[in-house]
């Protein structure tokens, strides 16, 4: 992983003060270790934060335009998208990723649990199944893509009584991540929380709770707290750069998982994998296009059909950053935020809460 990282100018430098920081040799891991000995969470954590920063800073892209760039992450990787954003600087994100791989291994030794799959069938079938079992669906990643998470019996559950049309392939993981098994590392995490230093995102960033742009730098750092209880929802998170615009995505180290998720869920959209250094020049041509004039929708559309709930707080004329939250559609099994497209000023509501939205796709107001 990081074995061609370290030709380049002042990365062994850079790895050796996150080593330090992590309390862990993390060039060795990333070099010479085995495959079993780096799936230790407490291990994996902090060596994936340390690889994608080390991709992110041959890029400069706190120098790009800031409402061009959105920064998303998956999991952990939303510790390093935050840092990319400017919420906390390269250290702190290595310090709180390192203490949250420890604090997240530490809870599986409580209990037995683990993690599973979803091979085929509908959304409502699996999340049905998922949640008759006992279990949560902890990552809902598009593409059809759902994992569940929960107690050893309520997996085996799913993997030998699965619904028609369905299978459940359980997954080599420590434990039942993003579900209530790892409250003791969120309580744990609260305290390694309060010594960082934040500032708000300079960018639009995106929440795993979500999908939706958060804005404030404390805001985001709670988030990422409570994200080690709570389901990973990249499927919103797609659906928000789908929304706003995004026509390009750049995956940093290590790569190709989130690139193959989005070459099914946003068509169309250039996507730049960054495995080594090589495939840097292709990453930073793109961003390089990042300050191109673009369209701006003046109508919020609701991304499906449900009933409508206007964002609390928000009134005509306030000002919104794209992919904040402008309002929420329930549906039968879900609750999917309506975001608004650009950066603006909400014009005129045009639905109110409680209205009937009887298709994907129709406008609940008008930004300027």
């Amino acid at each position: 992983m990081l074995s061609p990282w370290l030709e380049l100018d002042g990365v062994a430098e850079q790895l050796d003060r996150y080593s330090e920081l992590a309390e862990l040799d993390l060039t060795r891991l990333g070099t010479t270790a085995t495959a079993d000995e780096i799936v230790d969470t407490a291990i994996t954590q902090p060596l994936i934060v340390a690889a994608g920063l080390v991709a992110a800073g041959q890029l400069g892209i706190e120098n790009l335009p800031a409402h061009s760039i959105v920064s998303a992450g998956h999991s952990i990787g939303e510790v390093t998208a935050a840092a990319v954003a400017g919420v906390f600087d390269a250290e702190q994100a290595i310090t709180f990723a390192s203490r949250r791989g420890r604090e997240m291994a530490a809870a599986c030794g409580l209990a037995p649990t683990t993690m599973a799959a979803a091979l085929g069938g509908s959304e409502t079938d699996v999340l049905a199944a998922i949640i008759a079992a006992g279990a949560t669906p902890a990552n809902r990643n598009g593409a059809g893509q759902i994992v569940a998470a929960g107690s050893v019996e309520s997996i085996t559950k799913l993997v030998e009584n699965p619904p028609p049309g369905v299978r459940f392939r359980t997954l080599k993981v420590a434990g039942a991540f993003h579900t209530e098994y790892m409250a003791p590392a969120e309580q744990n995490l609260r305290s390694v929380a309060a010594e960082l230093t934040v500032t708000d995102p300079r960018q639009i960033l995106l929440s795993n709770a979500d999908g939706t742009t958060v804005g404030a730098g404390r805001t985001m750092l709670d988030r990422l707290v409570a994200q080690v209880t709570r389901p990973v929802r990249w499927d919103l998170c797609q659906r928000t750069m789908q929304a706003v615009g995004v026509d390009a995505v750049v995956e940093l180290t290590p790569a190709k998982t989130l690139t193959g998720i989005a070459k099914r869920e946003l068509p169309g959209v250039r996507l730049v994998p960054i495995k080594t250094p090589d495939d840097l020049a292709a990453a930073r041509e793109v961003l390089a296009e990042a300050d191109r004039p673009q369209p701006v929708p003046e109508e919020v559309l609701a991304p499906v059909q449900g009933i409508f709930t206007r964002a609390r707080n928000l009134t005509e004329g306030d000002v919104v950053w794209a992919g904040s939250r402008v309002g929420t559609v329930r549906t039968n099994h879900d609750e999917v935020a309506v975001v608004a497209p650009a950066s603006g000023a909400l014009r005129e509501w045009l639905r109110n809460d409680g209205d009937v939205l009887g298709a994907a796709g129709l406008p609940v107001a008008r930004m300027a």
